[in-house]
């Protein structure tokens, strides 16, 4: 009996070394992926982060900016991809521009994997596949991480019992008399990065990554910034804009002309109580206009089934068709009638939006020194004609460089 528990015990090992060696691997590798970014001739340069923070040097946080600058002096926006990494659509989206933007005036800067440590793991006990593999027109198989929520523990470690969110040492005049600066939030939302602004100049990996953006917002000048999300189908802010109070005009301006072309799409105002977000801090701490676009994701939602590349690539679920059957589909916020909700569809809302944000911010300003124009997105009928034609190919790779 000894010896049969012995071998046992040796068997159970063995396996338990193996499983421990090849998720090792698996890890690894995830962790050193490099994703293959396709420089074209309309980016006319790149710059490091840690330009606005010298603090992120050397670290996972230090990312390359993307300029795409026209001919012609104009405006700045900045478009943020990646802040959830497992939101594809904003970080598909993010590269899908940088690609295909041709800028003639102003400036478009694009950080496609603002939260590069969330792209090198995925959330546990989630499920969820580690890549996105796209087929080129050129017959190329392009591969993308689907990462995590939050940024790497590996990154940052231990996460603390709560969160103490905190302006730190920046000041403004945006902000009213009496309104709470700090909020207190569950530990493990240190690592979000969209909990983590304006940012902290020496903070944790993700604070200095906000603290960077912040200053670069101010120190640039830029007039606009975007941050691409998606979430949960069941998620009542979706298919959404959601503005700060100086980006109403604009952010209203854009639904009437996205509903004029079919691309229903529901108006949010920043909650002013709620602290650390893209769409709150950035607004306060700066002059851009601060935005933030939501697109319905069944790859993120509570009510799906079995996670895996597929579902995150096609959004057909059938525990979601289920769920929109019920009530005539008042248990979700999105259109799931057609029996999905596929990335091409999401990635084609996160691009036709940015667009027409571009175009409304050139209204609202109203002028004409700090304009943005972007040749092949340069009117509504442009936009809707790069929209129909993804959502009906389904297919984002023919897209890709």
């Amino acid at each position: 009996m000894k010896k049969k528990g012995l071998v046992s015990t040796c068997i159970i090992l063995a396996v338990a070394l193996a499983l421990a060696v090849i998720t090792g691997i698996s890890f690894s590798k995830k962790r050193n992926f490099q994703e293959d970014i396709v420089i074209g001739s309309n980016v006319t340069g790149d710059f490091m982060l840690d330009e606005y923070n010298e603090n992120l040097k050397g670290t996972v946080g230090d990312v390359k900016v993307y300029v795409l600058k026209g001919e012609e002096e104009g405006g700045k926006v900045l478009i943020l991809g990646g802040t959830h990494a497992n939101e594809p659509a904003g970080h598909m989206a993010a590269i899908l521009m940088l690609e295909q933007f041709q800028v003639s005036k102003g400036t478009v800067y694009i950080i496609p994997n603002i939260c590069q440590s969330g792209l090198t793991h995925n959330d546990p006990l989630e499920g969820t596949p580690q890549y996105l593999h796209f087929t080129t027109k050129n017959g190329d198989v392009r591969t993308f991480h689907f990462g995590s929520r939050a940024s790497n523990p590996i990154d940052q470690w231990p996460d603390p019992d709560t969160y103490l969110h905190t302006s730190g040492d920046w000041t403004s005049d945006k902000i009213k008399e009496g309104v709470q600066t700090t909020q207190t939030l569950s530990g493990s939302e240190v690592r979000n990065q969209n909990r983590c602004y304006p940012g902290i100049k020496d903070g944790t990996v993700t604070e200095r990554v906000s603290y960077a953006v912040t200053s670069m917002i101010n120190e640039l000048k830029i007039d606009m910034v975007i941050d691409l999300h998606e979430s949960s189908p069941e998620y009542a802010v979706n298919n959404a804009i959601v503005a700060h109070q100086d980006a109403l005009g604009l952010a209203s301006d854009t639904k009437l002309e996205l509903d004029g072309i079919d691309i229903s799409i529901r108006l949010e105002p920043s909650p002013a109580k709620l602290r650390g977000l893209t769409h709150r801090e950035l607004g306060d701490y700066t002059d851009a206009y601060a935005l933030l676009c939501d697109v319905g994701n069944p790859s993120q939602g509570r009510f799906r089934g079995y996670t895996d590349e597929a579902l995150a690539i096609t959004g057909d679920d059938a525990c979601y068709r289920a769920a929109y059957a019920i009530n005539g589909g008042t248990l979700l916020y999105v259109d799931y009638s057609a029996g999905n909700f596929p990335l091409a569809l999401r990635v084609a809302r996160h691009v036709a939006t940015c667009a027409q944000l571009i175009l409304s911010m050139n209204f609202e300003i109203d002028d004409a020194a700090r304009e943005v124009i972007v040749d092949n997105f340069e009117d509504a009928d442009m936009i809707e004609e790069f929209y129909n034609d993804l959502v009906e190919a389904d297919d984002i790779g023919l897209w890709l460089n």
